[in-house]
């Protein structure tokens, strides 16, 4: 609650996005805490901030947890930010009891995950796992034109740290707490989600291209309609995905009709599909059937159409080690929980290129996020950090 003071909404949201005054605020505001714990801050050179508390095996690989705390414009109070302060609670309840690891503990909040203001999305979480080159991350700009090198040296958070870069070597682990996102947990009544992936992503722009014509003159047989054969394809992303059930996802989130006019036959319609699902395979047949389809539909409506694939998020499973760790630890306590996937990506998912990994869930009021409604219990967020502590004193014994 002190953290979304800074960047509050009238709704009781939170608008802090990445790299901005605010962002500053809230990173300065979450050093202090972590320093005052006692622990060793530093910043790597894309602004993703580590804070370390450390072990009685200085050879040790650390343990590490966190998430990120920028937010969408109207964004929630818990999204990234539940995961990075659980992290500080294992630390502080470590140090409450006096209780020292035999790894160090880290305690990771990555830049940009949101993508708001900069693309690509989870930009430091992507660059850490080398999928970015730290030079090619500095170079983007946003709307105003602003780059994220010029934005990190204004907000004072371009650090030396070479990105990637892991005193004593990669984590042995690492965890994230995060609120679900959704509304499988709720609907169930279990406060703890054992995730054992994320679902992969493949993102298409899609262009149908027919022709304008008069609607009153035209008969329908001698159309070239945009709008009809677009609404019959996007019919089709539907069916394509609940046939991929449990784990198959197909949306189409945007349309642009042109010349939008109500008494003329569209003669052109471009539209997103999002397509998701837990294989490649899984993936690799819904993209097949989607082609396969449109080819058809603008066939029977003599139009042409465009695919364009500009989006790939592999398909993420869990090292099975942590996974299992999020279990036993949900068990210890007595907290009922059950095995979901992730259906929105994380920064966990690039953390999982280069360190086993796991996810904890809990739930949020409605399945609400992004949105200045979110919201979730106090009694499950104890809950995923109890199960968070348990799971990373595990491995760091």
């Amino acid at each position: 609650m002190d953290l979304a003071q800074i960047g509050a909404t009238p709704k009781g949201g939170v608008c802090r996005i990445a790299l901005t005054e605010l962002d500053r605020q809230g990173r300065d505001l979450v050093v202090g805490w972590c320093r005052a714990a006692g622990l060793d801050v530093r910043t790597d050179e894309v602004g993703n901030v580590f804070a370390r508390r450390a072990g009685s095996d200085p050879h040790a690989a650390a343990v590490a947890t966190g998430s990120h705390i920028d937010t969408q414009p109207s964004g929630g109070k818990f999204d990234g930010n539940f995961g990075v302060l659980a992290g500080l609670e294992v630390m502080r309840t470590l140090n409450d009891l006096g209780i020292v690891t035999r790894a160090p503990l880290e305690l990771a909040f990555w830049t940009n995950e949101e993508g708001t203001r900069f693309t690509p999305v989870m930009m430091g979480s992507g660059a850490f796992a080398g999928v970015f080159e730290a030079e090619f991350i500095r170079a983007q700009r946003d709307l105003d034109g602003i780059s994220v090198g010029e934005a990190l040296e204004q907000i004072g958070y371009r650090g030396e740290q070479p990105v990637g870069e892991v005193p004593g070597g990669m984590f042995a682990a690492y965890f994230e707490a995060h609120i679900e996102q959704g509304p499988v947990l709720e609907a169930a009544g279990l406060p703890i989600g054992v995730v054992s992936g994320a679902l992969g992503q493949q993102w298409y722009d899609v262009t149908v291209t027919g022709m304008d014509a008069h609607a009153g003159p035209t008969p329908l047989a001698l159309r070239h309609d945009a709008m009809l054969a677009a609404a019959r394809m996007i019919d089709e992303v539907n069916r394509i995905a609940v046939e991929e059930a449990p784990h198959g996802r197909g949306t189409v989130g945007y349309v642009q009709v042109t010349p939008n006019s109500r008494n003329v036959i569209p003669g052109r319609v471009d539209f997103s599909v999002d397509l998701r699902n837990l294989s490649q395979a899984g993936l690799d047949r819904m993209d097949a059937a989607m082609r396969a389809s449109f080819a058809q539909i603008a066939q029977r409506g003599a139009v042409q159409v465009s695919i364009i694939q500009v989006v790939k998020f592999e398909p993420c499973v869990f090292a099975p080690a942590c996974v299992d760790s999020v279990r036993r630890a949900a068990a210890a306590l007595g907290l009922p929980h059950m095995d979901v996937v992730s259906g929105a990506g994380h920064d966990a998912v690039y953390v999982a290129q280069r360190a086993p990994t796991g996810m904890i869930f809990v739930p949020c009021k409605d399945g609400i996020s992004h949105n200045e409604l979110e919201d979730a219990l106090p009694e499950h967020i104890e809950a995923g950090a109890n199960v968070l502590l348990q799971a990373m004193l595990e491995h760091a014994r």
